[in-house]
Parts: structure tokens; sequence; C-alpha cells
């Protein structure tokens, strides 16, 4: 097999690889167009994941979608839009969005084994990496460094995910994004230690939604 030929069979993969890698580079560097070029990413793994059988991250890219849209206007018109804006989560945001995980696991689970007819083991598997995932997605936007930890967790679990499918490519590309989370939650947190606790950003210690 040539590789016009192998890429006229994979261009969805292989955009999703290049739309991604860059998508979360820009995130590291807390650059704006990290979300356009994600929500061009959602839109090619749509079409991939659904030819691949992989309902529950098809639907998971049309939420990070919208999700993407809020941290566009989030990064453009509130707090974050300030490139070197960066913050710890705050502590009373932990628990409602660990229960709100665990409760988005529970319900897409049952619906993906009840429902779309998904193996149990898989149903589970697919369910509470996409319900993390949104998770991680919503503290990226408000620029909470630990979304970084929630990532790469999230990612060490796609990689075995994808491989499995048979989805190499995008096995390598959640290995990479693994590494772009110790990146990135390393050079936020650079950010955080190189300034006092920003005084000039009211916003820092009231989470909005």
């Amino acid at each position: 097999m040539d590789v016009l030929t192998w890429l006229a069979q994979h261009w969805a993969e292989v955009l999703g690889f290049v739309t991604g890698a860059i998508c979360v580079i820009l995130s590291v560097v807390r650059n704006v167009w990290t979300y356009p070029i994600g929500i061009a990413n959602n839109v090619v793994f749509v079409v991939l994941f659904v030819t691949n059988g992989l309902y529950a991250n098809a639907g998971l890219q049309v939420v990070v979608a919208v999700l993407g849209a809020h941290g566009w206007w989030r990064w453009t018109r509130r707090v974050e839009q300030d490139s070197e804006y960066a913050v710890r989560t705050p502590a009373g945001r932990i628990t409602p969005l660990a229960v709100i995980a665990l409760a988005g696991t529970a319900l897409l689970g049952w619906a993906l084994i009840a429902w779309v007819g998904e193996p149990p083991t898989a149903g589970w598997l697919d369910a509470g990496t996409t319900a993390v995932s949104m998770i991680a997605q919503y503290m990226l936007n408000r620029k909470w460094i630990e979304n970084w930890w929630v990532w790469f967790a999230v990612d060490l679990v796609y990689i075995g995910l994808y491989g499995t499918t048979g989805l190499w490519l995008t096995a390598v590309l959640y290995a990479g994004f693994a590494v772009l989370c110790v990146i990135g939650f390393l050079s936020w947190r650079r950010l955080l230690t190189g300034r006092a606790t920003p005084a000039s950003h009211p916003e820092a210690e009231v989470a909005h939604a």
C-alpha cells in the first residue's frame, strides 16, 4: 500500500492527530487559538469514532465542542483572557466536580450498556473516560492548573482504549498528550510560583460558572 492510498483510508485519523496536537500545544502556552482548532479537531474525531463504533467518544466530541465554545468565550471575555493568568482549583469545587464525574459515569454507562448494547466492561470504561474528560475540559476553560493531572489520567486510559480498537495513530497521539500534560502542568506551575497570589485578578478567588 502506498502512502497516498494509506492517507486516503486514514485521513480522519491523520487530521485528528495534527489538529489535536496543535490544540494541546496551544493550551499549554495558554493561546486562545486552542479553542477554534480544538473544535475543528472535535468534528474530525466525531467522524473517526462513529466509523469505528466508539459512540460515547463521538458524543463526547460534541459536548467538548460546546465546552470549547464556553472556553473560547472565557479566554476572550473573562479573567482567563490574560495569557499570564492561571490559578489552582478552588477547594469548594473539587467535591462537586467529583460528584458530577461519578454521576455522569453512572448515567452514561447505564445508557451505553442498556441502549447502545456495549459490553459492560467497555461501556463503563467508555462512560468513565467521557465523564472525566468533560470535567477536565471545564477545568481547562477556567485555567485551573489541576486540569492537567485530570487530563493525564484520562489520556493513559485512552491510550489503551484506542490501541485495542486498532487506532494506533490516535493511541500515539494520546501518548503525546500525556507528555504534554506534564509539560503543561510544569509550565503553568512556573507561572504561579513566579508571581504573588493575583490580587489583580479578583475572580481568582471566586469561581464563576
